[in-house]
């Protein structure tokens, strides 16, 4: 029974140390408050969809939550800009899965987590970054988080430009099946879709309730 309780109090500890590193990357990144908790909870849902149990659908739920944690190694004024970025600044960004990697992978526990990030902006054509990874050879936790993270970004507003509608975004992720997606993913994705509106609706009713 002591053993129980330590293994759980340490678990919950552990997931509080994670929410607080996105939270800390989201105070330094000004354009993605609440991206990184969308894009964990839309990774769950499809990870868990598609077959997902156990330590590895916890292992994609924290890497999805901490997807974009390379970019505490990118410049403020990089990633706070208010235009389009210029094509030096991109391929700062571009660095930001391996500085994600390298920091995450100073814990053994985090090894799994930290490989997932890494690849999650490969694409499933071999056109993505860091290595080109193509197809199944890109882990199947970086496929997923690309599919959630592409539209979580498109369905957000950006100071260069506005938010795109949910049907619209399905266009575009149809469009890139096969080519940015994996096929499967976006297919999972299509029998999640009326609940992921569904959650972006009633929380912009919130947000303009709150304001």
């Amino acid at each position: 029974m002591f053993q129980f309780a330590r293994e759980f109090f340490r678990k919950d500890q552990f997931h509080d140390i994670i929410e607080c590193l996105a939270a800390a990357l989201e105070a330094k990144d000004l354009y993605t408050s609440g991206h990184s908790s969308r894009v964990g909870d839309m990774s769950f849902d499809l990870g868990r969809f598609m077959g997902l149990k156990g330590s590895e659908l916890e292992d994609l739920h924290i890497a999805a939550h901490l997807h974009d944690i390379g970019k505490m190694g990118i410049a403020e004024s990089i990633l706070n800009k208010s235009g389009k970025l210029l094509p030096h600044e991109w391929e700062q960004i571009k660095k930001h899965p391996e500085i994600g990697y390298n920091i995450l992978s100073k814990s053994k526990r985090l090894l799994k987590i930290a490989e997932i990030v890494l690849h999650h902006h490969e694409r499933w054509d071999g056109s993505g970054y860091p290595y080109g990874l193509k197809g199944d050879k890109i882990p199947l936790g970086s496929r997923i988080i690309g599919v959630a993270d592409s539209v979580d970004a498109i369905t957000s507003a950006r100071p260069y430009r506005k938010a795109m509608s949910w049907e619209k975004c399905w266009e575009e992720v149809l469009l890139n099946k096969g080519i940015q997606f994996d096929p499967m993913a976006v297919e999972a994705a299509e029998k999640l879709w009326r609940k992921w509106k569904g959650i972006w609706q009633r929380s912009q009713e919130n947000s303009e309730e709150a304001s």
